[in-house]
């Protein structure tokens, strides 16, 4: 499969971006908040997407044991990501990761936001703000002649210069004609190392950020994965383009 897309490929995998950029700003903050399930937001997920005339593409991805069965990933407080929706309701002073892949006419959009729930201990704000912060300082590395390893470098210098470490285990990646396509690109690492960035790349970066240890362990679900110690994790990410020599981002309006 192409690392490099077609402006007309980037284009189709915008709009599929697009839809959750709207999902993340217009339609789920009305329903975050205390005494909701993380089940009731998948459906509120998965309604929207279809309205959109797309597919919620996380539903029967391949997993450890069994197929995700949710269309999107439901991450709380905790949990780092690949959180099943169910039963768990959401408490005051939360925080709650929603990452999301859509497919339109072929096309994919990949996407993450954490958001608070109510009012947040000083900690978990923090974390919350220095997460997206590092995605962004990712993201303006995405230059053309820069590497794939100058992302990861920036983002894990700023998370921990923060006084938070990156999670090693997963990691962001490519994605248009799939959900996740090369190149990987790790949240942590050395600069110059990975290969040139180009024109046409269509790449999602995305920060998890614990609190504590960057380390973790998978749930017996065979899908949710949480932080060894316990301690908080956020997570966001954006599906990015590059186009002359720049990063534009696909998955905001």
């Amino acid at each position: 499969m192409s690392l490099i897309k077609s402006l007309d490929e980037i284009e189709q995998i915008r709009k599929a971006n697009q839809i959750i950029a709207r999902l993340y700003r217009d339609v789920l903050p009305q329903y975050i908040k205390a005494g909701i399930s993380t089940g009731e937001i998948n459906k509120i997920v998965e309604d929207y997407i279809r309205s959109q005339g797309a597919r919620p593409a996380c539903i029967g991805v391949d997993g450890m044991y069994t197929p995700f069965p949710a269309g999107t990933c439901i991450s709380v407080n905790e949990e780092v990501v690949h959180g099943i929706p169910g039963d768990r309701i959401l408490q005051d002073g939360d925080i709650v990761s929603v990452d999301t892949v859509t497919e339109l006419n072929g096309f994919f959009g990949d996407s993450a936001i954490t958001y608070a729930v109510g009012e947040i201990d000083e900690e978990s704000r923090r974390l919350l703000e220095v997460t997206e912060k590092s995605r962004e300082i990712g993201i303006e590395m995405a230059v053309v002649e820069n590497r794939i390893g100058d992302i990861g470098h920036a983002i894990q210098s700023y998370v921990e210069k923060n006084g938070f470490t990156v999670v090693r285990d997963f990691a962001g990646h490519g994605v248009g004609h799939s959900m996740h396509e090369d190149p990987i690109i790790a949240n942590f690492g050395r600069k110059g190392r990975g290969i040139k960035i180009e024109n046409g790349m269509v790449l999602a970066i995305e920060p998890m950020v614990n609190a504590g240890s960057y380390k973790i362990n998978v749930k017996e679900d065979g899908w949710t994965i949480v932080t060894r110690d316990g301690k908080r994790s956020a997570h966001f990410e954006h599906s990015i383009a590059i186009v002359d020599g720049k990063p534009v981002i696909l998955s905001e309006l």
